[in-house]
């Protein structure tokens, strides 16, 4: 108590103080509105005089405050000490080791020779895997198209049919009878394009017909495209993504997070220019060689290929370097569709083309000319 009692003198005057300034800070009667307190925001005020942010460039007093600086002094996820360490680690090599073996017993287990041309290549997806994609894009396309204000042709419509009418003769040719094609016109006169997803959906722009100008050079477009599903295209190239987004994803981890967005697009870009371009000029070449026999096989001209492609050559008068496309030349085309001409031909005497096919073909343009056919031919 006698402790207190001699605390006590010391803490009394400040309590005084304290008291005192509250007393003062407290308004006086003298100085209180004459009229009643009324709030502030009266009523909604316009956007124009509501408060703005305004930005503050000596927002960051100090420079080590700054985003921008500590971004530009960030330090890679790896450092070379701890690199050295874990490469010098025996747990690594064993580790390394054993992913290496199982990365060659993976590639090599899933290796595919591509029908008719015989090329090599790795695939690790299956058939029904590919066409599930391709029918949450194929949704997708008929989604954006509507989105677009677009519509698609009727199938009673005579492009409707005429495209039809050329997968009929193609299909059974392809050996691909069990899936369920469904062919879709988009009614586009001013794109020239067509394009066949895994399982069997067919998008044709209506602008292509008039460049096909006939059922041949219709069927040069449409066999090259369903020789894109009889490789497998689209599976091969989800198989290549693979590795070039381990390739990506590990030059990113040694490079650190500094350079993340800077190291993905740089990479991304050669990878792109070393081995996805050259893998989709391949793909269409070897399109083009399977679709210029299916269309022999089929009884359709295969010198057609040629017609069309050289008119779509006039079409094109400004188009990128073959090495920046992941499509050959139309140059390049018309070359290797020239040399592949005689096989073709070939191709086209060995199959019936006198019998059921063509004389279907004969009779429908004999209707549509109102002509008769007699035995001997043309009456």
């Amino acid at each position: 108590m006698q402790s207190l009692r001699l605390l006590w003198p010391i803490c009394r005057p400040n309590i005084y103080r304290e008291a005192s300034s509250i007393r003062s800070l407290a308004p006086s009667s003298s100085s209180r509105p004459s009229r009643p307190f009324q709030h502030h925001l009266r009523q909604s005020q316009p956007f124009t005089q509501t408060p703005r942010r305004v930005f503050n460039p000596n927002k960051w007093h100090h420079p080590h405050d700054d985003p921008h600086y500590k971004l530009s002094q960030a330090k890679p996820l790896i450092t070379t000490p701890r690199l050295k360490r874990f490469a010098k680690s025996p747990s690594t090599h064993a580790v390394a080791v054993v992913a290496v073996a199982a990365a060659f017993v993976f590639y090599f287990s899933n290796i595919q020779t591509v029908p008719v041309s015989g090329r090599r290549r790795f695939n690790c997806f299956d058939e029904d895997t590919v066409a599930a994609v391709a029918e949450q894009q194929a949704k997708r396309i008929v989604w954006e198209v509507e989105r677009q204000g677009g519509r698609f042709l009727s199938d009673w419509d005579p492009r409707t049919r005429l495209v039809k009418r050329v997968m009929a003769r193609l299909i059974p040719v392809s050996g691909m009878e069990d899936a369920e094609w469904e062919v879709r016109v988009i009614d586009d006169p001013h794109t020239a394009n067509a394009f066949v997803l895994p399982g069997g959906k067919v998008f044709v722009f209506s602008g292509l017909i008039p460049i096909a100008r006939n059922e041949d050079g219709l069927a040069a477009v449409l066999g090259h495209e369903i020789a894109h599903n009889l490789a497998e295209h689209v599976a091969e190239r989800m198989s290549g993504s693979i590795g070039t987004n381990l390739l990506l994803g590990s030059l990113v981890l040694l490079t650190g997070g500094l350079a993340v967005i800077g190291t993905w697009a740089i990479g991304n870009w050669i990878l792109g220019l070393l081995f996805e371009r050259p893998m989709g000029r391949r793909q269409e070449s070897e399109a083009d060689y399977i679709g210029l026999m299916m269309m022999a096989e089929a009884c359709y001209d295969p010198r057609e290929a040629l017609q069309f492609w050289k008119r779509m050559e006039r079409q094109k008068q400004l188009e990128p370097p073959e090495w920046m496309s992941t499509h050959p030349s139309n140059h390049n085309r018309i070359q290797k569709i020239t040399e592949w001409m005689p096989q073709a031909l070939e191709k086209m005497q060995e199959s019936d083309c006198r019998g059921t096919s063509a004389f279907a073909d004969m009779f429908r343009r004999a209707l549509d000319r109102g002509v008769i056919i007699t035995s001997s031919g043309w009456a």
